[in-house]
């Protein structure tokens, strides 16, 4: 059974600009960060599938509601920044 982390986890990129993107686990294990402004939809089947607004298409551990939570807390954490 594919379980869900407990917590988000918030990776920081720098030093070009200071983004906050979600990191999330591909099915082999690998973990990877994804720009939640780019997320067009998610599904459960039962395997979560993410589809970006380029239609690029992702299938993570991750279910849809820990995907939903962390790209909520992505998008309070972007509000929380001060502009550059």
């Amino acid at each position: 059974m594919l379980g869900s982390l407990d917590r988000c986890e918030f990776l920081i990129l720098r030093p070009f600009n200071l983004l906050t993107m979600i990191k999330l686990t591909r099915l082999n294990g690998e973990e990877f960060v994804l720009n939640a402004e780019l997320i067009r939809f998610v599904e459960s089947r039962p395997d979560t599938f993410i589809t970006l607004t380029n239609n690029d298409r992702f299938i993570v551990k991750e279910s849809l509601n820990e995907v939903v939570h962390r790209s909520i807390e992505y998008s309070r954490t972007i509000r929380l920044l001060p502009g550059n």
